[in-house]
């Protein structure tokens, strides 16, 4: 059983040759040119809005990140504070280096060297 498009036909048509329009490759040229400046005005468009929109999602994150930075910041600078402290540092000094106070006779003071 033979159907009909499993026939061979011959080519008829051996001396036809294909000669391209050269207007409308001209015409397609200028729509191109009407186009992409309108195309990529509208891509920089959308790409500026997805840059808003991800800033925007972003942004609480970040101000949670800067408030815990600051408390910590806070924490750090009031305990530099304690611990510089000259009694703190007198305590340490005493208790954890094994050093004593100078007696008078062995202070030396700068003014006493020139």
């Amino acid at each position: 059983m033979r159907r009909a498009y499993a026939f061979t036909r011959p080519v008829l048509n051996t001396y036809l040759a294909r000669d391209r329009d050269r207007r409308r490759r001209r015409e397609l040229g200028w729509v191109l040119l009407a186009v992409l400046p309108v195309g990529i005005c509208g891509l920089v468009y959308v790409w500026l809005h997805y840059q808003v929109l991800v800033t925007g999602y972003n942004l609480p994150i970040l101000e949670r990140n800067l408030d815990a930075r600051l408390q910590v910041e806070r924490s750090l600078s009031l305990e530099a504070t304690f611990l510089a402290a000259p009694e703190k540092i007198e305590k340490r000094a005493v208790e954890e280096l094994d050093m004593i106070v100078p007696e008078a006779d062995q202070v030396v003071f700068a003014e006493q060297l020139q």
